[in-house]
């Protein structure tokens, strides 16, 4: 993903959201590709926290990105860009579900969700760049056991944890994109401790960074799907 628009001398880097915001609004289509490489990983793990599927969630996002490129002209910046793409891609997921309840039933539901997919996990190097398989293995089961239990969470103590602890977002961050106050922030991230560790140790804390990973892969996936869906001509800027 580049970085700068050699032709203007634009770094995109520099910019602020509102900035970048004005820029796609002019029709910049490497603005808005920025912007997607700033929000992919977290609207990824939002949308999968809803999901509980890959491919689900990445659908979510794409059509999300369709969303608010299509409505760009009415974020004015009050909260962040993130926030404001949160709050879109949590709609979008929040909307299949009710639409799926609407044609299949509760219980097929509920074992769809009970049988649902563990995310594969990367295998991680080492420092030296050497896999050890022996611990790449054991790294992975940990990982799988975390997103089972993660999984298993109701939703509203789902997402906060998601927020907080694999996202890293602050309480206010968290209250602000879920549109909760922050004591409740705090209640349900506690109530969600305390269910994973029902079934979790706490030397699991280390792989929480770790969990539900964007890959590169995934991310320009998402994001060249994204371009093509608003610009299927392909032209190298949405003004020509």
């Amino acid at each position: 993903m580049a970085r700068a628009d050699s032709a203007l001398g634009i770094d995109y880097d520099t910019l602020d959201d509102v900035a970048l915001v004005a820029l796609a609004r002019a029709g910049r289509r490497q603005a808005f590709r920025h912007i997607m490489g700033r929000c992919n990983q977290r609207l990824f793990r939002i949308a999968r926290g809803v999901m509980h599927d890959d491919a689900e969630a990445e659908d979510v996002v794409q059509a999300a990105y369709v969303d608010a490129f299509e409505h760009l002209a009415t974020f004015r910046g009050d909260a962040s860009l993130m926030t404001w793409l949160t709050r879109i891609v949590l709609n979008e997921a929040h909307g299949r579900l009710r639409a799926r309840k609407h044609t299949v039933g509760v219980e097929q539901i509920e074992a769809a969700q009970e049988g649902g997919r563990v995310i594969p996990f990367p295998n991680a190097p080492t420092r030296s760049g050497v896999e050890d398989p022996a611990a790449d293995t054991a790294r992975r089961e940990i990982r799988q056991l975390l997103e089972r239990a993660i999984d298993a969470l109701p939703e509203h103590y789902r997402l906060v944890f998601v927020m907080r602890e694999v996202e890293e977002c602050t309480v206010d961050e968290t209250a602000t994109c879920l549109g909760l106050r922050p004591e409740t922030v705090k209640t349900r991230l506690h109530r969600a401790r305390r269910l994973l560790r029902t079934s979790l140790n706490d030397t699991l804390s280390t792989t929480l960074t770790d969990a539900f990973p964007f890959l590169g892969a995934r991310c320009d996936r998402i994001t060249n799907s994204v371009i093509a869906r608003i610009d299927p001509e392909g032209r190298q800027d949405l003004t020509e």
